[in-house]
């Protein structure tokens, strides 16, 4: 019994290891806690969910939780201009891209640090996706014109500069420091 109980407590702590850490290239947490946010919301103001920027090691964490989107795949980006003025947003500017590549993870003089990965909104139209960007500090993000997070109407084809074809901006928020 005794046995039994040192077995599942290893196990135990095995298990919430592996919980509490990230895998290679996921990137690491940084002590500080340092994060800004972004409320989304549609033109009309309605609340669509959140995108939170969190120092990590090698980069910022974004992490992006919406609702009441419409289902299906859409482009978001993190957008140079903070400021998200409907109705279509392009108060945003264009993507974050201090470094001057060009858009896109399949372009291979690409990705500027604006590019994320898809967000796939499901039938229950939530949709969450989490991606560290390599290079992104919040200082750059929070400059002195900010940053916006976009939800575009489309799927990003990954590789199209300027924007991957990802279509109509149809939800906008503001980074601010938390």
């Amino acid at each position: 019994m005794r046995l039994a109980i040192v077995a599942c407590a290893a196990w135990a702590l095995v298990c919430i290891g592996g919980c509490a850490s990230y895998t290679k290239g996921m990137g690491k947490q940084e002590p500080s806690g340092r994060i800004a946010v972004a409320a989304l919301k549609l033109a009309d103001g309605t609340d669509v969910g959140r995108a939170t920027a969190r120092e990590a090691t090698g980069g910022l964490r974004i992490t992006i939780e919406a609702m009441a989107l419409p289902a299906g795949t859409h482009g978001a980006h993190i957008h140079a201009v903070g400021r998200c003025e409907g109705p279509d947003f392009m108060t945003a500017g264009g993507h974050w891209n201090p470094g001057g590549t060009q858009h896109g993870a399949m372009n291979p003089a690409g990705p500027h640090e604006g590019d994320l990965p898809n967000l796939i909104i499901g039938a229950d139209q939530r949709g969450t996706i989490g991606v560290t960007v390599p290079g992104g500090t919040l200082a750059g993000l929070l400059d002195a014109d900010g940053a916006a997070m976009v939800i575009h109407a489309s799927a990003d084809d990954l590789m199209t500069d300027p924007s991957g074809k990802s279509g109509a901006r149809i939800a906008c928020g503001v980074f601010a420091a938390n």
